[in-house]
C-alpha cells in the first residue's frame, strides 16, 4: 500500500511538472502573437507556418491529456484552462495572420 501511495504521489508531481511546462510554452506563444500583432513585418509566411505548427503540437499535447481519477479538481481546472487558452490562441493567431 505504501508503495502504491508513493507511486501515485510521484505521478502527481510529474503530471504537475508537465502541465506547468505546457503553461510556460503556451505563454511564450501568447507573447509571440502579441508582438506579431503590433509589428506586421513579423508575420511572414515562414513565421505563420512555424507558429501554426507550434500551436498544433501544443493542441495535440493538451487535448490528449487523460485525467487520472486521482487528479485534484485544481489540476483538472488547469487542464481545462489550458484547452481554452489554446483555443483562444488559435483565434488570435488567425487574427494576426490576416
Amino acid at each position: 500500500m505504501k508503495r502504491q501511495v508513493e507511486m501515485q504521489e510521484a505521478m502527481v508531481r510529474a503530471h504537475r511538472d508537465f502541465i506547468e511546462n505546457l503553461e510556460k510554452s503556451v505563454e511564450l506563444v501568447a507573447r509571440d502573437l502579441e508582438e506579431a500583432k503590433e509589428m506586421t513585418q513579423i508575420c511572414t509566411d515562414e513565421w505563420c507556418a512555424a507558429t501554426e505548427e507550434v500551436l498544433d503540437e501544443l493542441a495535440k499535447l493538451v487535448f490528449s491529456i487523460s485525467e487520472p481519477r486521482w487528479l485534484s479538481r485544481d489540476d483538472s481546472k488547469k487542464i481545462s484552462a489550458l484547452r481554452h487558452r489554446i483555443h483562444d490562441l488559435y483565434s488570435r493567431y488567425k487574427a494576426v495572420k490576416k
